[in-house]
């Protein structure tokens, strides 16, 4: 339980701002930095400390609501790859669900080991060279391998509460060969299906806090759309970049706790 104060809203909502902005631009739920900053920046401020179950499950719900806010902006630009969303959707969604209900068996510090595992793989996906034209729409996919990756993606994001936007926007780019600007907005509408799921299952399981849930999702439904009118326009180099960095920032973080 949290006590109302300035500093702990104004703590949540310069989180929110922060988290929800890059979620918009890079086509991530947010999860891969909100993670990390629910957990260590609270304490900094004298606030009460989230266990690593009430960061996922918080996590999870404003996923929901800021993906949704992101694909909103995106719904006219011609990015969204709808069979793309389809498949990859499907996948993440069965997957998520599996894993946002078994969370609450897993111990605190195996929630952590989890988030730092799918921060590794990202990390070392996003450092990998590759090719193709970055504004380029729909181009072919291998659909079963999109499929199971999805699934095993969600099945992981689950369990941290994420959407996993995180895993599959360097999927997207480096094994399917999708283009950044698609890969950016057809990653927000597949993070939000798979959000869905996350949510349920923490919500079920009562593995999400509401009040600093909800100040986090009322910033993210104000800032995603920013986020993503920027990323439309940015050089996709440089968002790229910037998706490397956080994730490699993030992966340097949790394993030197975890060890």
């Amino acid at each position: 339980m949290f006590t109302f104060s300035f500093t702990w809203i104004a703590v949540l909502a310069v989180l929110g701002v922060i988290g929800s902005l890059l979620s918009g631009m890079l086509g991530i739920g947010g999860a891969i930095i909100k993670y990390p900053m629910l957990l260590y920046i609270p304490p900094i401020f004298g606030l009460t400390a989230f266990s690593a179950h009430q960061v996922s499950g918080i996590v999870a719900v404003e996923v929901f609501v800021t993906s949704l806010a992101g694909v909103w902006a995106y719904r006219k630009s011609g990015f969204l790859y709808k069979k793309l969303i389809m498949y990859m959707g499907g996948g993440s969604l069965a997957g998520s669900l599996a894993g946002s209900f078994g969370s609450h068996a897993l111990s605190a510090g195996a929630v952590n080991i989890v988030y730092g595992i799918l921060a590794l793989i990202a990390a070392v996906m996003m450092l990998l060279p590759r090719k193709g034209a970055d504004e380029a729409k729909n181009v072919p996919f291998n659909k079963p391998l999109a499929t199971v990756l999805a699934f095993i993606v969600g099945l992981a994001s689950g369990i941290v509460g994420a959407g996993g936007g995180f895993m599959l926007v360097p999927i997207m780019l480096t094994i399917l060969k999708i283009p950044m600007r698609t890969t950016i907005a057809t990653s927000l509408a597949i993070t939000f299906i798979s959000s869905i799921g996350s949510s349920i299952g923490k919500v079920v399981t009562h593995q999400v806090d509401y009040a600093p849930a909800i100040i986090l999702m009322i910033v993210g439904l104000i800032v995603a759309p920013l986020g993503a009118r920027i990323g439309k326009k940015a050089n996709v180099r440089v968002l790229q970049f910037l998706l490397a960095l956080m994730i490699c920032g993030t992966v340097i973080k949790i394993w030197s706790d975890i060890l």
